[in-house]
């Protein structure tokens, strides 16, 4: 057991996220400033994905009629999720949970509760902190961006309250615990200093099996990309869907968004690191080098299969391998990165075509096909990539600053319960929140405003005049 854990760590789990309390402030080491210059940085790109990055990338996927609705709720759900991380959302992913630890935190940090401008926690490496408030920051991003990615999979049909009625529910049900789950462990200053299985007893149940997941594989895009399935089936497909052509009303949009999502995702994998050091580079390298192999494994399918290369799926293809190098940013090697890329490209086409007519369910704008899908394979495939025998840089003993590896077997199987354990509660709470959403609201617009638009009669307003 100790062995797992001095092996596990420094960089384990769940990205390396977090911390465990803030020191006592008397004898807090002093951050260096190019650490909490990146995370600052980081937390800005983070926001910059958002908007305008997904609003622009969805926005453009819709209909024209609809531009205005999809920019307006990305929008308000990255507003409504700012508020409630300030509430409780930093509180229970974020603090030791007593009794349900294993699952969620408590609330006694509710309302930011002492955290100032002098509280810090700890980074990945003893003795190396960060202020609080920018890693409370950073994590709120991760926190909007996840519940504005669900968005996309019930477009063009749900109604705004009850995508406001969402956006306070789920991250409280779901999100929040599963950052707990994967991200809590009591810290390398705890686990320098007590027995091994103290840090295991106190760390979230997905760390604890020992899975890996950098910047957030199982936390953000399985968990949206499950949540958006589940909000496409409760509220059933579009009128006429699979009966009338549906395509994106503004491809120039879209690209730009996408490239606003790339831009802004180095600081989404490289500031998961929380330090600005040689594994922040790592990810930086790895984040441009999956999602370029995934344009291209993408393109090149697409281009047999039906026989052109479309710029959607160029675009498609680049975000799917964002997805998949997510959980493996800090742990993959280049080459690593560059595989994953070019296995997810066509894996996710073939669920954005064939497995979405296969099962005729309407995910509008391919959130589970992409984010899902590709967040499954990442997640599982980190549990390989990571091998230093196979040009990956090993789970890194933080005391010692070895790499080690426990096998692809017991990794890959750590992976696997992580993405098990993910599905299911993201499944299960996600079902519980839309069913209430629907049951308060109606859940959908009727069949005469979602043929005109929602534009204009859920906002009074329409994207473009002339």
């Amino acid at each position: 057991m100790r062995a797992f854990v001095r092996a596990c760590a420094p960089l384990l789990a769940a990205a390396l996220f977090l911390t465990g309390a803030a020191w006592a402030q008397d004898a807090a080491p002093t951050p260096d400033k190019g650490d909490v210059g990146w995370m600052l940085v980081s937390t800005v790109l983070v926001l910059a994905m958002i908007l305008p990055g997904l609003a622009l990338f969805y926005g453009g996927l819709v209909r024209a009629k609809n531009m205005v609705s999809m920019l307006s709720q990305v929008f308000v759900v990255t507003a409504i999720g700012m508020v409630m991380w300030l509430l409780v959302g930093y509180s229970m992913s974020f603090t030791d949970g007593g009794d349900m630890n294993r699952f969620v935190g408590s609330l006694s940090k509710a309302f930011l509760a002492g955290v100032t401008p002098a509280s810090l926690v700890e980074s990945f490496s003893v003795g190396v902190p960060i202020p609080e408030l920018v890693f409370a920051a950073f994590q709120m991003t991760f926190a909007c961006i996840t519940a504005a990615l669900v968005l996309g999979g019930v477009a063009e049909r749900v109604k705004f309250s009850t995508v406001l009625i969402f956006a306070v529910l789920w991250p409280v049900l779901v999100y929040y615990p599963m950052a707990h789950m994967v991200w809590w462990w009591p810290g390398p200053g705890f686990a320098a200093t007590n027995p091994a299985e103290a840090t295991v007893a106190g760390a979230g149940l997905i760390w604890s099996f020992g899975a890996l997941d950098f910047a957030g594989g199982t936390v953000v895009h399985i968990n949206s990309g499950i949540a958006a399935l589940v909000g496409a089936l409760v509220l059933g497909p579009r009128l006429r869907y699979r009966k009338e052509h549906m395509p994106p009303h503004n491809l120039t949009f879209t690209v730009i968004g996408a490239g606003l999502l790339w831009v802004g995702w180095i600081g989404f994998n490289a500031g998961s690191n929380l330090e600005s050091n040689g594994y922040a580079a790592l990810a930086l390298m790895n984040t441009l080098i999956a999602p370029a192999a995934a344009a291209l494994s993408w393109m090149l399918a697409e281009w047999a299969l039906k026989k052109k290369p479309s710029l959607l799926g160029i675009a498609s293809g680049a975000v799917a391998g964002l997805v998949v190098i997510t959980p493996a940013a800090g742990f993959a090697g280049p080459a690593g990165a560059m595989v994953l890329g070019l296995v997810v490209g066509p894996i996710c086409l073939l669920a954005c075509s064939w497995l979405k007519d296969r099962f005729k369910y309407d995910d509008s704008l391919d959130v589970f096909g992409i984010h899902g899908v590709g967040g499954i394979v990442g997640a599982i495939g980190t549990g390989i990539v990571v091998n230093p025998a196979l040009g990956g840089a090993g789970v890194v003993d933080y005391l010692t600053g070895q790499a080690g590896y426990s096998g692809i077997a017991t990794q890959v199987w750590a992976q696997t319960q992580g993405v098990l354990v993910t599905v299911v509660w993201s499944g299960v709470g996600s079902f519980v929140v839309w069913t209430l959403a629907r049951m308060l609201t109606g859940g959908r617009v009727v069949k005469e405003v979602e043929s005109e638009g929602l534009d204009y009669s859920e906002h009074g307003e329409a994207a473009y005049h002339g």
